[in-house]
Parts: C-alpha cells; structure tokens; sequence
C-alpha cells in the first residue's frame, strides 16, 4: 500500500512541477513604470483597530510620487480604539475620513467598509483597494497604473512581502505565499484563456469600468474571501493580472503559531465551501501529497523508499524560489512536510469551528457563514 501511494505521489509531483502553470517560480514582478497620461485614482484602505499601523499606512499612501490625481479615503470600520484620531492628526487635504455606518446584513464587514469607500470617492479613473496593514515605496502606485494602462488591464494585484521576522512567520509565511500559488499559479491567472483567478487582497487596482460592470462591491458583498472572489467576478469579463510586488510589504506581525493558525483558519474552510466532503478529499489529497513521501523514505524500503525520497527531494528544491524571495536558508525546504501539516490542522480547525457555531472570527467580528 505505502510503495502504490508513494509512486502515485511522484506522479502527481512531475505533473504538478511541469504542467501546473510554473507555480513554484518567483515571478512575476512589474517593472517600475510612470503611466502618461495618468488618469485619476480613488485610494481606499478599510480599516478596524489598526491604530498601530495606521500612521505608518496612510504617510506611505499621501507620499505617493503620483503625476495625476489622487486621493486617500480611510473608511473607519467601528473602531474602538484610535485608528481615526491618528489619521485625522495627519492633517493632509488629500486624506478624507470616512466613519462607517452600520453594516446591512449579508455584508462582510471589509467589503462593506470598501462600499462605502467606493460611495464617497465618486466617479474616478481607477479605485486602488489596500489593506490598512500594507505599507508602500513612493512609485507603487504609478508602477500599478502604468501596467494596467500599458496592458488594457481590469484589474491588477499583487502578492505584497510579508513580515517575516519571529520564528513563526519564519517558519510558516514562505510557504503560505508558495502554496497560495500553487492554489494560483500566477501565469495561469494571467492568462485570458484560462479560468484561473485570483487575486491579493492588500494590493488590489481596479478600473472603474470594471468596477461598474461587475456592479460594484455589491456583487460579492458576503464573499469572506473578498480578493479571489472579486478576480474571478472581474476575470469573466476582462483581464486581470496578479503577480509579485517589490514595492510594498504587510507591516502586521505574526509574532506566535496561534497568530498565524488564526490567520489561515478564519478563511480556511470557507476556501471549502463549508463542505465535509471536499474537507475530507482535500485533506487525504494533502496527505499523500506532503506526508507520503516522507513516511515512505523515513520508513519504506527499496523503491519505496527511493520513490519518498526522491519525491520530498523534488518539492523541497521547488520551495527554494519562495525561500531566496524571503531571504530564508533553503535548509527550510526539509522540513516542508510538517510546515504543510500545520496548514492542514489549521484548515480542519477552521472546520471544527464552523460546525460547532463559531464561524469565522476576525478583528473581534463574527461571521456565521458567507459566500466562499
């Protein structure tokens, strides 16, 4: 039984490294660019206790080396702490902030807090939609303009640096951004012929055509995974792009496994559809994926154990693109298998939690259910 799974997981692996869109490279990037001309863009960063970051966030948006027209709309999304007074205390004209009313049910609270965004900043060229926790190089926004200018784009996003400085996020942040593309391989989602969408929710341009076609935040107001979601509402009927960005990075600290387990889970099972079947295919899909080839070298014989060995040897050499791009030792690659068996207990978690009642919690907000 072990040498049939350990061969069938080595089928898998030469078909996921030389048919699965490339997934494992570290590319895409876009080069720095300045569009002309350069048509007017509407930046809205939903926030909800962010005061740590705020400050930080916002002068990164204001100091934007933007030839046209830009503003910056802060919605604050019923903040109980000072996120709205550390903006107001910027005192920049081009900062307008917006105090979020109450959200309709059927909302998730972040596409709510873009709606509004999108409501106060009116008629414009493009929306820029950022994360409150994203921090930006002057040319970011000129450089997101200018592709999508430059290539008819609907939309670009970007997979933004993650923090990656306590040994959790060390550990476990690489190999979220290398299974996110393997989820996504980013050709794929930028290739019009291909149904493949995705997108990153920090880093998100969008044309306000394609915004108005799609019919606005309304179209995926439940969606709990906001940024897939809205690529593949926009993807059906224009071009989007996703790839990797050089010019901003997340400043939210993971600093304990149960930051980062909280982090994966609340969106985990919702990625399932809230379904046990797919829970269960995905789940023993993962372990003959990640956990038979190390089982089968570690504990096989003969060509079983050639098959486990040879196997890990190949996914752990495609995880050292990911690596160099965080600047991590690529000793790191070894131990892939137990970093995959932590996002496999975490997605489990996320289902345990729906099932008893819990849903999905984030940011102190409770979210029963919602559109995957």
């Amino acid at each position: 039984m072990l040498t049939t799974l350990a061969v069938l997981s080595f089928a898998i692996w030469c078909w996921l490294l030389t048919r699965h869109g490339g997934f494992w490279q570290s590319g895409p990037e876009l080069p720095m660019a300045v569009p002309d001309p350069a048509p007017p863009v509407a930046i809205i960063v939903p926030a909800r206790n962010e005061a740590e970051q705020i400050d930080r966030v916002l002068r990164s948006l204001l100091a934007q080396t933007y030839p046209g027209w830009m503003d910056v709309i802060l919605v604050d999304d019923d903040s109980n702490d000072h996120t709205a007074d550390i903006a107001r205390a910027i005192g920049d004209p081009r900062l307008t902030i917006v105090k979020g009313g109450l959200r309709p049910a059927g909302w998730a609270g972040k596409l709510w807090a873009v709606h509004q965004g999108i409501q106060a900043a009116g008629k414009t060229g493009y929306y820029f939609l950022t994360d409150a926790d994203i921090e930006h190089d002057p040319l970011h926004l000129a450089t997101l303009v200018a592709a999508a200018e430059r290539e008819g784009l609907d939309m670009v996003s970007e997979m933004v640096s993650l923090a990656c400085d306590s040994w959790a996020e060390k550990a476990l942040v690489p190999a979220f951004v290398y299974f996110f593309q393997l989820l996504y391989p980013f050709v794929w989602v930028n290739d019009p012929h291909r149904a493949t969408a995705a997108a990153a929710g920090g880093t998100v341009l969008i044309h306000e055509r394609a915004m108005k076609r799609i019919g606005g935040m309304e179209a995926i107001r439940g969606a709990l995974i906001d940024d897939v979601t809205l690529a593949r509402t926009v993807k059906a009927g224009g071009r989007i792009f996703l790839g990797h960005a050089t010019m901003a990075r997340s400043i939210r600290p993971y600093p304990g496994l149960p930051d980062i387990w909280r982090m994966v889970a609340r969106s985990a099972y919702a990625q399932l559809h809230f379904s046990r079947v797919l829970l269960v295919l995905t789940t023993l899909a993962m372990a003959v994926v990640w956990l038979v080839p190390p089982i089968a070298a570690l504990f096989g014989h003969g060509i079983t154990r050639t098959f486990g060995a040879l196997t890990w040897a190949m996914f752990a050499v495609s995880f050292f693109p990911t690596l160099r791009r965080y600047h991590r030792s690529l000793a790191w690659a070894a131990g892939l298998p137990l970093i995959a068996l932590f996002y496999m207990a975490a997605t489990i978690g996320s289902a345990i939690n729906h099932h008893l009642g819990r849903g999905v919690v984030w940011k102190g907000r409770a979210y029963a259910g919602g559109a995957p």
